[in-house]
């Protein structure tokens, strides 16, 4: 039987963490999951559950989180009057079907390999963060036929790979075609649910091996339920920061923390 207090001690650590990725889905669009797969890959590898198949866990059990915060996250934001309905009704449905392609190739990766895309996709999504310029466009407006039917798919489809919700790409697509980066981040809150629903149902069906007590499927119960309270409470504080603070040196610090992830991420590919 595990030892009550470091019980105690775990249950603190993800409440830690599930405050922070909750303020920073609110705040800066990344999606909280960039900050809650690398914190439950390194919790579980701790616990000794560091099988072929935890990446696995860690990338399901951050996409459940996302099923409870994304709402929340949105209607914050849309009682700003923030988000673009529009963008989210023609997007969602492309970014669905992205998404559980995403699903079908997790399931069949293991560890290594998703340490490896974990940690390429998220130097690029750093990069972004660090160097990225408000001011960058490539469009005036969303692109609607043939290139929404390639990006909204690829929107999910990257981000189940990472096990985040739509912030760390739909947010540069929607930037980078025009929209200010508020508007952006709101609209982006929608994205989450849209690619975290569909990908859960899928992954509480995945046959997981060596995975922590009480997962069903590749979803941790224990980790998704005590992230998810604290998300639904800090979320919203991270929405009205976004409306009310410059977030771009915030972004600049993060971008190197979520650099040193990436590399970490990348090193122990490299040596396993």
């Amino acid at each position: 039987m595990a030892d009550p207090a470091q019980l105690i001690g775990i249950g603190v650590i993800l409440a830690a963490v599930g405050g922070v990725a909750g303020i920073l889905a609110g705040l800066l669009g990344v999606g909280g999951g960039i900050v809650l797969v690398p914190a439950f890959f390194y919790l579980f590898q701790h616990l000794g559950y560091g099988g072929p198949e935890i990446m696995q866990v860690c990338l399901a059990t951050s996409l459940a989180t996302i099923v409870t915060t994304s709402p929340r996250s949105l209607m914050a934001h849309n009682r700003k009057g923030a988000v673009e309905w529009h963008i989210l009704r023609t997007w969602a449905p492309g970014i669905a079907v992205g998404a559980v392609l995403g699903t079908l190739v997790v399931a069949q990766l293991r560890t290594p390999t998703l340490q490896a895309i974990f940690g390429g996709l998220a130097l690029l999504v750093a990069g972004y963060l660090g160097l990225g310029r408000s001011h960058w466009r490539i469009a005036e407006g969303m692109p609607g036929g043939l290139g929404r039917m390639i990006l909204s798919p690829l929107v999910g489809f990257l981000s189940v790979l990472m096990g985040i919700g739509g912030g760390s790409f739909g947010v540069p697509v929607m930037t980078l075609c025009g929209l200010s980066i508020h508007r952006a981040v709101a609209t982006a809150a929608g994205f989450g649910l849209t690619i975290a629903l569909p990908s859960v149902i899928g992954f509480l069906l995945v046959d997981v091996s060596g995975a922590p007590p009480m997962t069903v499927g590749a979803v941790n119960l224990p980790a998704f339920a005590i992230v998810s309270l604290m998300t639904l409470i800090t979320a919203p504080w991270g929405a009205r920061l976004a409306h009310s603070l410059a977030p771009g040196p915030l972004r600049k610090v993060f971008a190197l923390f979520l650099a040193s992830v990436a590399v970490n991420m990348l090193y122990k590919f490299w040596t396993s």
